[in-house]
C-alpha cells in the first residue's frame, strides 16, 4: 500500500489504485540504473514495480526503507512471481557498509589495490582440483554469498575478486559460474568493455554446461540470455530446463514471451496454456489464463487485432508526446527566472505561459494514457 498525502493525490488524479493485496501480485520487475561511477565502484538505483489485477506500485531505492520493503515484501512472495533481479535482491542487499566491513574481514583487497589487476579478475584462477572437505565448501559458499552482496552494492571488483576466489575452491559450482559471469556482465557494462562482455557471456555458456539436471538454474539462465538479447540461447535454456527437470513455470512462461517476440502467437497461446497448468498460485494462474484468453482472441479475430494494434501505437504516442511537453514545460523556467532576475515582466510572462501551457498539455497526456492502457475487454463487439 501507498501512503501519504502525495500518493493519495497521485492515485486520484491519475486514476490507479493505491492497494494491492499480496495474493494478488502477479508480477514483481526490478530494474538497475547505473546512477553514479566512482573507480572500480558502480553505485546502482534500482526500481520494483509490483503488478496484479490491473494494478501496479513502483518503489525506487535509496535508503534502508526500500531494504526493508524489499526484505519484507518479496520473502512472503512465491519466487515464480519475482524476476532474476528481484530473486537477487531479496537474497543479497545488504546495508553497503555492513557489505564492506564483511569484505575487510575476509581479506578482500580495496578497489585501489584491485583496479591494478582488472585482467586477472576476468577469469577464475586455476586450480588442481575440487576440494571436498565441509570445512572449504562452507567458506566457498560464505565467498559466493558476499560476492553478491558486493555486486549488488556496486563493489564489482571487490565483487569480482570474491567470486575468483570461490572458484578455485569449487571451479565446477554451475551457480557460481552464473554470480560470477552475471558481475563479470556488469562490470563490461560500466567500462564500455565488448570483449569483457564476451568473456562473461562464455562464463555464462560454461554454467550452462555445469548445470546438469538443475532446471531451476536453467530457467535462470534463459531469463538471463533473454535479458541481454541472445535470444536463440535463451529459448534453448529454457527447452532444456524442460528437458531436464519437467515442465517448470518460469521455463514455459520464457519460452511464451520469445514465442511472443518472434510473433507466433499459437505458440504463445500455447505456452502461457502449459503455464496456467502448472502456476501454483491463484494469482499466476489468474494472469497466465488472461494472457492465454488475450493472445487467443487477438489470433482469431482481426478485428480486433486491428484496434489492440492502434491502442498500442497510439499510446507510444502520447508516450513520445508527454516527454516532448515536459521538456518544453522546462525550457520555460530559464525564461521565468531570468524576467524575475532583470525585472522584465514580459520575459517572465512568456516563460509562464510556455510553461503552463505545455503542464497543461502534459497532463492531459497522462490522464488519456490511463485511459488507454488497459486491453480492450475480450467481450468487445465491433459492430461497425
Amino acid at each position: 500500500m501507498r501512503r501519504g498525502i502525495v500518493p493519495r493525490a497521485w492515485a486520484w488524479f491519475n486514476t490507479s489504485r493505491r492497494r494491492l493485496k499480496l495474493s494478488d501480485v502477479e508480477q514483481v520487475e526490478t530494474h538497475a540504473l547505473r546512477a553514479l561511477k566512482r573507480g572500480g565502484n558502480v553505485f546502482y538505483r534500482y526500481r520494483t514495480s509490483v503488478r496484479g489485477k490491473g494494478a501496479e506500485l513502483a518503489f525506487a531505492s535509496g535508503g534502508e526503507e526500500y531494504r526493508r520493503m524489499i526484505h519484507s515484501l518479496f520473502a512472503v512472495l512465491p519466487e515464480n512471481v519475482l524476476d532474476n533481479r528481484s530473486i537477487e535482491l531479496r537474497d543479497y542487499l545488504k546495508e553497503p557498509k555492513e557489505t564492506l566491513m564483511k569484505a575487510e574481514f575476509a581479506q578482500i583487497p580495496s578497489v585501489d589495490v584491485l583496479e591494478d589487476s582488472i585482467g586477472e579478475l576476468q577469469k577464475p584462477a586455476r586450480s588442481k582440483g575440487a576440494s571436498h572437505n565441509a570445512e572449504d565448501l562452507e567458506k566457498a559458499d560464505y565467498l559466493r554469498q558476499l560476492g553478491n552482496e558486493l555486486r549488488l552494492s556496486g563493489y564489482l571488483l571487490q565483487a569480482l575478486e570474491t567470486f575468483r576466489r570461490a572458484l578455485v575452491i569449487t571451479p565446477r559450482n554451475a551457480w557460481l559460474l552464473f554470480d560470477f559471469a552475471r558481475c563479470l556482465y556488469s562490470f563490461a557494462g560500466s567500462e564500455r568493455n565488448p570483449k569483457m562482455e564476451k568473456k562473461a557471456l562464455a562464463a555464462l555458456r560454461l554454467a550452462e554446461k555445469r548445470a546438469g539436471d538443475d532446471g531451476e538454474l536453467l530457467a535462470r539462465l534463459g531469463e538471463i540470455y533473454f535479458q541481454y538479447g541472445d535470444w536463440d540461447r535463451a529459448q534453448k535454456a529454457f527447452q532444456k530446463a524442460l528437458d531436464k527437470a519437467g515442465q517448470n513455470f518460469r521455463s514455459v512462461r520464457g519460452l511464451a514471451e520469445i514465442a511472443l517476440r518472434d510473433g507466433k502467437i499459437a505458440h504463445v497461446i500455447h505456452h502461457f496454456s502449459a503455464a496456467n497448468r502448472v502456476a501454483e498460485t491463484p494469482a499466476l494462474r489468474r494472469w497466465t489464463q488472461n494472457e492465454s484468453e488475450y493472445f487467443a482472441r487477438l489470433n482469431d479475430d482481426e478485428d480486433y487485432m486491428d484496434l489492440e494494434i492502434s491502442r498500442v501505437n497510439l499510446l507510444d504516442t502520447l508516450e513520445r508526446s508527454k516527454r516532448t511537453t515536459l521538456k518544453i514545460a522546462f525550457l520555460g523556467f530559464p525564461m521565468i527566472i531570468f524576467g524575475l532576475t532583470v525585472f522584465d515582466d514580459l520575459v517572465a510572462n512568456i516563460g509562464w505561459a510556455v510553461s503552463s501551457v505545455a503542464l497543461l498539455i502534459w497532463i492531459g497526456l497522462i490522464i488519456s494514457r490511463n485511459l488507454l492502457s488497459s486491453r480492450i475487454p475480450l467481450d468487445f463487439d465491433d459492430e461497425d
